[in-house]
């Protein structure tokens, strides 16, 4: 295929949400030997891990998402110089904010308007209205990271041959090498106990007061459980109360944020449990947990009902705490089973989920457009 040049606008500076599917994106389309520069929100985690990554991340862009005219005004001035320098073949917006920048600036071409092109990482993504309407007539095509949110821009009036569904992905050969689980065992003062984890931004509508209800009743019948929350936020404090209110300060670990070593925490699991969909709904967590050979305990939310096979790769439950405790007894009772489940899910993840499909749907409407 010919080497194409492709902007891609993020406006994300945390190491959450659409900001690893982006880098592994951008990776794959690097290794088929096509040009992509990278705009993001400067001097935070995603940048330093952009950089990490070999990325060509744009100077001079801030990507400001308050709508202060003159911050914007100056991004549409040096995102025009970057498409007519280097002869932007597509731009590439992964947040609303990117979109109408995108939209701005797509006409800086000395041969005409640059293709612009969306991915939806979540359904909150997917606006209706007027405003709406008009900007995606004016995009050439659509991606969502599941089978909900391409439903939803359905729903929002985006005809299907402009729309392309696109699967969450992982890093594969991070998370399918075998891990040494006894540092964090170690660490935790974990034993032998089973050992549930939750990846997850403590924040809001996450699903951790239900998961930590369900683990609750597990208790019961396993009192040697612990559940391992990993993650930061705001809703830490909130979190760490409940946890004390309900006696539980010596059964539920708060990791803090875990990176370099988070194939370590995944290994030191019996179980992961995902309670509901974050920022990007195609549940990376949930991926990386599937890729490590761990059985998924996860809710009906996001993507995780298209990810998780009910019965064969984990298991899905409802908004009910004695439905989470059945789920996890059952995966944690049964370690053949549970085993099975990872076996299953490592191999789903690597048929499914690996980045190389995305890359090559993309690829293909890239080349499609120009």
């Amino acid at each position: 295929m010919t080497s194409l040049a492709v902007l891609h606008l993020a406006a994300n500076r945390w190491w959450t949400g659409s900001a690893d599917p982006t880098i592994q994106l951008i990776t794959g389309l690097v290794a088929r030997g096509h040009r992509v520069r990278l705009a993001v929100i400067p001097g935070d985690r995603f940048e330093t891990k952009a950089r990490e990554a070999g990325i060509d991340v744009v100077a001079g862009v801030r990507l400001e998402t308050n709508l202060r005219p003159l911050a914007l005004a100056s991004d549409v001035r040096a995102l025009r110089r970057v498409v007519r320098e280097s002869r932007i073949d597509v731009i590439h917006a992964h947040h609303s904010h990117d979109h109408w920048l995108a939209a701005m600036v797509a006409g800086a071409r000395h041969d005409g308007r640059a293709p612009v092109v969306r991915t939806f990482h979540n359904r909150r993504a997917v606006k209706h209205g007027a405003l709406s309407r008009w900007l995606h007539a004016r995009t050439a095509a659509f991606f969502a990271v599941s089978r909900h949110i391409e439903a939803r821009a359905r729903e929002a009036g985006i005809p299907r041959e402009r729309l392309f569904w696109i699967p969450g992905s992982a890093d594969l050969p991070r998370f399918t090498v075998p891990a040494d689980p006894g540092p964090i065992r170690e660490e935790f003062k974990l034993g032998t106990a089973p050992v549930i984890v939750s990846v997850s931004r403590l924040a809001p509508n996450r699903g951790h007061e239900l998961l930590v209800a369900g683990f609750r009743r597990l208790l019961a019948d396993m009192p040697e459980a612990r559940l391992l929350l990993v993650g930061k936020g705001e809703a830490r404090a909130r979190l760490e109360a409940l946890v004390v209110e309900l006696g539980l300060t010596e059964r539920v670990v708060f990791t803090g944020y875990r990176d370099r070593d988070l194939p370590a925490v995944l290994a030191a699991a019996d179980c992961f449990a995902l309670m509901a969909a974050g920022s990007d709904e195609s549940c990376r967590a949930a991926l990386e947990a599937m890729a490590a050979g761990r059985a998924v305990v996860a809710g009906r939310h996001g993507a995780l009902p298209e990810t998780v096979v009910h019965g064969e790769t984990g298991l899905l439950v409802d908004d009910r705490p004695e439905s989470v405790a059945e789920a996890l007894a059952a995966v944690l009772s049964d370690r053949q089973r549970a085993a099975g489940m990872g076996r299953a899910g490592r191999r789903r993840a690597e048929d499914v989920f690996g980045p190389e499909q995305s890359v090559t749907t993309v690829e293909r409407v890239y080349a499609s457009l120009t």
